[in-house]
């Protein structure tokens, strides 16, 4: 059966102004499984040019694949361009079977099947089983009913299967890395990179992020095969840079540590990015140096905000003294440390942005990323700001880099402002001049002056998407009513019986 893997191109400021592109390893992760049970597994990804609309659509129909997957890798501000691509291609080929998978659809194929769509069938929850139960259906006739982890429109109402269950043992499916030919996926200032996970899930309840509820529970790969499998990537691929997809990697001390020497003793030299959490770091004090022996240059750690109160409303389970402590240990075994700052948990004013940069200069992290709370309907986050007013309705730039929540005391304007006030204080300040002028590792300098010199075109770019590209919303509405409007819809006549007529059209039963 021909499938193929489609991964649209992303509005983000992340994924433009660098020109380098990591590959959408959940889409890899599909293809793995399908291609070891004989399909005819393709990728097109769009995220290369990045591709037109048309260019896309035409290469879809020259491709005519029995199986069209779309997947995310941007989540809520992908869907809008996936549904705008479907939508045009279903208009030119009706009988074309779309399937839709990742978080958003999981959380909202409601929402998505309850109005006019071009959806054959979505996928919720991890696909790798999913998708192989699906395509043994258009094989052996058995029905869709019969498949957990589904959702689709039959003969007008809306279909739920149960829930799938977790993949246990993460080793049992592999990563789809030959569909990755043709593409030159590059990081770290164009080496040849990949993304990875060595875990899924994440043990804390941080009220902001959907990764505990969607992943259900933390579960880690086979330490050994895990490293082996990167080692592969080294020498088949020339992959240099692995890329963690992780929330929190590091969860489990005996396992990281089992991966770390599993690493080192296969003796490639590759660099390792990732993101940590700042009290793993404190708790693994006594082993960073096979962090840093393993290939580690950099992690993200996710400080969040400066306020006690505020991490303790958020859920965070961590400590100002910890974040600090972590940036220190760090830098000790020279590996770039990389705060992350989020504004709008609460009503900031001015003075809580001068709290919040003094703070910052006394955690002293080697670089920042500030980021603006997007409020995702599915995380307990949601709850607590459903009533507040959004001051950007283009879900596409839901993406963390644009304001989506309005502030009480301060015009987005000013918001904007002190965040590029911060960045500049905190990335032009002597201490982090020095770092990247003299800094003993020759390999974390690189590795500064790329960031820096893609930091810089990214400062600019932002300030003139806000103030002269990117509209605000006209319409005033709080953010339970932006997500109610697609509640009103009826399905559509297309989607309705899509999955039905398909399957009769391959000489098969009908579901239900």
């Amino acid at each position: 059966m021909r499938i193929l893997l489609v991964n649209v191109p992303h509005r983000s400021i992340g994924s433009r102004i660098p020109n380098e592109h990591l590959p959408p390893l959940g889409l890899l992760s599909i293809g793995g499984p399908l291609i070891d049970m004989g399909h005819d597994v393709h990728l097109l990804d769009a995220e290369f040019g990045p591709m037109k609309d048309e260019e896309i659509i035409r290469k879809i129909l020259a491709h005519q694949p029995d199986l069209l997957l779309f997947g995310h890798s941007g989540s809520t501000s992908a869907q809008p361009i996936i549904e705008r691509i479907a939508n045009r291609l279903k208009s030119l080929k009706p009988d074309q079977f779309i399937i839709l998978g990742g978080v958003y659809p999981t959380y909202h194929y409601k929402d998505i099947l309850s109005k006019p769509n071009p959806f054959d069938l979505i996928v919720r929850g991890e696909g790798e089983q999913i998708m192989l139960d699906v395509a043994a259906s258009f094989q052996t006739g058995k029905s869709l009913h019969d498949i957990p982890g589904l959702a689709f429109m039959h003969r007008g109402v809306l279909v739920e299967t149960p829930n799938a269950p977790l993949i246990k043992d993460l080793d049992a499916y592999r990563v789809g890395w030959e569909l990755m030919k043709g593409y030159h996926y590059t990081y770290w200032g164009k080496r040849k990179a990949v993304v990875v996970q060595f875990a899924r899930g994440c043990p804390y309840p941080c009220t902001y992020c959907g990764q505990s509820l969607f992943w259900k529970k933390w579960r880690h790969r086979d330490p050994v095969k895990f490293a082996a499998e990167l080692a592969m990537l080294y020498r088949n691929y020339g992959v240099e840079v692995i890329n963690f997809a992780d929330e929190n990697p590091t969860t489990n001390r005996r396992a990281w540590i089992a991966f770390l020497q599993a690493l080192i003793a296969e003796n490639v030299k590759l660099i390792l990015v990732g993101s940590c959490r700042a009290d793993n770091i404190v708790r693994d004090a006594d082993v960073l140096h096979l962090y840093k022996k393993a290939g580690f240059e950099r992690f993200l750690l996710g400080i969040e905000n400066y306020e006690e109160s505020t991490l303790t409303l958020i859920r965070k389970a961590g400590t100002v003294q910890k974040d600090r402590e972590a940036i220190r240990l760090l830098r000790k075994h020279h590996i770039i440390s990389m705060a992350t700052y989020v504004v709008g948990f609460e009503e900031e004013k001015t003075i809580d942005f001068y709290r919040g940069l003094k703070h910052l200069l006394s955690y002293d992290p080697d670089q920042i990323q500030m980021l603006y709370v997007t409020p995702h309907r599915w995380t307990p986050f949601f709850e607590s700001v459903k009533h507040k007013m959004i001051i950007q309705d283009d879900q596409t730039l839901w993406d963390y880099k644009h304001q989506v929540l309005k502030m009480k005391y301060l015009h987005p304007a000013w918001v904007i402002c002190f965040v590029k006030i911060i960045e500049v204080f905190m990335q032009m300040r002597p201490k982090a001049i020095g770092r990247v002028l003299f800094h003993p590792d020759k390999r974390i300098r690189s590795a500064m002056r790329w960031y820096y010199n893609i930091g810089r075109k990214v400062w600019f770019f932002e300030l003139y998407c806000f103030f002269f590209r990117d509209k605000l919303a006209r319409q005033r509405r709080t953010l339970d009513e932006f997500w109610s409007v697609s509640h009103n819809n009826t399905p559509s006549s297309v989607s309705e019986g899509q999955v039905e007529w398909k399957m009769l059209s391959k000489g098969m039963e009908p579901v239900g």
